[in-house]
């Protein structure tokens, strides 16, 4: 499959984020867009609100001017960071919500993630790496998709 270099380098950072224990969503250096942005906060000051999709008055300067960070425009920075809060179970803004009730569990983050590399697939036209609905398709009695093992 043909994926993008942008795709590429966010889903590396996130494995090595994940694996490395380096992955918080309460936490503008380690949620998805902070670790996609090697770490720095600075993603987190085009918007008021962790969580948000509102981009404030230094986020539009920045969307208007075509500006793009790691590869990704400051609104679809924020796209990134909601999927991967609501994958991992917060409502909200982050700021008023209910959080899950293990956050930084390997389970919590890894559905997080999920969210988050489907929603970069759909960024990129790429088709969603994470369905493996069609590993178990089947028409009449035969399998549409064949494994190599």
């Amino acid at each position: 499959m043909k994926t993008t270099n942008r795709f590429e380098n966010a889903v590396k950072k996130l494995y090595i984020a994940f694996h490395n224990d380096h992955l918080f969503p309460e936490c503008s250096k380690q949620c998805a867009v902070g670790n996609i942005c090697n770490n720095t906060d600075a993603w987190s000051n085009l918007s008021d609100s962790h969580g948000s999709l509102k981009l404030n008055y230094v986020g539009l300067v920045h969307q208007n001017l075509g500006r793009k960070f790691f590869g990704y425009s400051p609104l679809e920075l924020l796209q990134i960071e909601v999927a991967f809060l609501k994958g991992c179970g917060y409502i909200l803004p982050l700021h008023h919500s209910r959080r899950p009730d293990h956050p930084t569990s390997k389970e919590t983050l890894f559905k997080g993630l999920c969210a988050v590399v489907a929603f970069l697939c759909k960024l990129d036209n790429i088709d969603d790496v994470m369905d493996y609905s069609q590993l178990f398709a089947f028409e009449h009695k035969e399998h549409k998709l064949a494994l190599e093992i």
